[in-house]
C-alpha cells in the first residue's frame, strides 16, 4: 500500500525527480510505499506489474582523460542484464565498468535501488533498452529506494534524455530433454 506520509512524499531525493520532470513540463504520479522496492522484483511486486516494465537504472562508470569518472546510466527491463561487451560498443568506451555503490552514489546524487532515470546533478548519458518499449507504461525509481512513478516508455526516453540501444545479454537457450531452442521473442511468438 503506498505510505500517505507528506515527510515521505515530500523527501528531498524525491522532489529532486518531480522538479526535473516539472522543468519538461510533465508532471510524475510518485508513489512511495512503505515496502522497499529497492529490487526490479520488490518493484514489480508493490505496484502490480510485470518484471519487464520495471525499469532498473544501473549505474557503469568509463574512465575520463583527466583521470575521473564518467558516469553512464543503463535503463534495464527489469528482467534483462546488461551485456558490458555490448555496452562498450554503444558507447565507445572499452574500459567501462559497473559502478560500485559510493561511486553511484556519489556521481548521481542518489542511493542505490531509489537512483532514477533523470534529475541527477549534472547531466548524464543515458542508454535506455528497448525491451522497455514493448509496453504501454513502466515503473521507474523516484529517488529513493521506496519511490516509484508510472511512465510511458517514449516520455521516460524523453526525460532522460536516453538513447535506445541494445546493451543486454541475448536470451539464453533452453535446454529440454537433450534439444537446444530458444524461447519466443516478441518479433516471432506464435510463429
Amino acid at each position: 500500500m503506498p505510505e500517505s506520509s507528506p515527510e515521505s512524499a515530500n523527501h528531498p531525493a524525491i522532489q529532486r525527480v518531480r522538479e526535473a520532470a516539472a522543468r519538461k513540463g510533465v508532471s510524475l504520479d510518485i508513489r512511495v510505499f512503505e515496502e522497499s522496492t529497492h529490487t526490479a522484483a520488490e518493484a514489480a511486486a508493490a505496484v502490480g506489474a510485470e518484471l519487464g516494465q520495471i525499469v532498473k537504472s544501473l549505474v557503469f562508470v568509463a574512465p575520463t582523460d583527466d583521470g575521473g569518472l564518467e558516469p553512464i546510466l543503463c535503463l534495464v527491463s527489469g528482467q534483462n542484464r546488461v551485456d558490458l561487451a555490448r555496452l562498450a560498443a554503444v558507447t565507445g568506451e572499452p574500459d567501462i565498468r559497473r559502478a560500485t555503490a559510493k561511486e553511484a552514489n556519489d556521481l548521481t546524487g542518489f542511493v542505490i535501488g531509489g537512483i532514477p532515470p533523470f534529475g541527477h546533478p549534472k547531466p548524464i548519458r543515458v542508454i535506455m533498452d528497448p525491451d522497455l518499449g514493448r509496453y504501454p507504461v513502466v515503473w521507474a525509481a523516484a529517488g529513493t529506494p521506496s519511490a516509484v512513478f508510472p511512465v510511458p516508455p517514449a516520455s521516460l526516453r524523453l526525460l532522460a534524455n536516453a538513447m535506445v540501444a541494445p546493451i543486454t545479454e541475448e536470451a539464453r537457450p533452453v535446454v529440454d530433454e537433450g534439444l537446444t531452442h530458444r524461447p519466443p521473442s516478441p518479433q516471432n511468438a506464435g510463429a
